[in-house]
């Protein structure tokens, strides 16, 4: 009886938070970057395949994604043709402005990448980013993990599907949810960002493509009465 009165999908996503929260508390961050540098530094931070092809060229790709649901907007192509034109716009405005959150808040951190912290040949000190307001010397802007939001913002696909095709929306998380991490994992390999942000990048894309579901109803409503 509890279960039917909660938000849907509220318990996995404050699951979600615990574990990420776990995460913050395990202090597993500088541990899992110290496996990835050596002698003081990142050995794949310049490397062509991690910073130009994973890095670079991912998030082009990925970026030239949006030209899809935009041209959709006039004429639906593949599984987009299954969505109404509301909810394409729905898509494509939640998907952006979850890029858009995480690159505000990332330009608000005082947070700096590791590869800026003294342990791995920088000038910062390791400053939590629950710190706020707490400089730690380095040029911060690097909480959460701008990259890998490019990926993960896409999660909002899941909702624009999952009410009437639970396939095609179970096949888009999980599409998302490799990118993103992908992404993620390429940028903590190069001491760009610790595996924390990563997980905060997913978890806020999520719960921002959870919260503008609560629209679709709506959206709905009015695609029923203009049938």
């Amino acid at each position: 009886m509890l279960r039917q009165t909660l938000p849907p999908l509220l318990v996995p996503t404050v699951a979600a938070l615990v574990l990420v929260l776990g995460w913050d508390a395990s202090g597993l961050d500088l541990p899992a970057a110290q496996w990835a540098s050596h002698a003081g530094g990142f050995p794949l931070r310049d490397n062509w395949l991690w910073s130009k092809v994973l890095h670079e060229g991912a998030r082009t790709a990925v970026w030239l994604m949006v030209l899809w649901p935009v041209s959709a907007l006039w004429r639906p192509t593949g599984v987009l043709r299954r969505l109404p034109r509301a909810r394409i716009g729905w898509l494509l405005a939640t998907a952006l402005t979850g890029m858009l959150l995480i690159s505000v808040l990332k330009h608000h951190s005082l947070t700096s990448c590791p590869w800026d912290l003294r342990e791995f040949g920088g000038k910062a000190r390791l400053v939590s980013h629950w710190a706020w307001g707490l400089s730690d010397g380095g040029s911060g802007q690097c909480f959460p993990g701008g990259h890998a939001s490019a990926g993960f913002a896409w999660l909002a696909g899941y909702f624009a599907f999952r009410e009437h095709q639970p396939r095609v929306a179970r096949a888009w998380l999980a599409g998302a949810l490799v990118a993103g991490a992908a992404m993620g994992v390429a940028q903590q390999l190069r001491g760009a960002h610790f595996a924390s942000h990563t997980l905060w990048t997913a978890w806020l894309c999520w719960t921002w493509a959870w919260l503008c579901s609560f629209v679709l109803p709506a959206l709905h409503r009015d695609e029923t009465a203009a049938r």
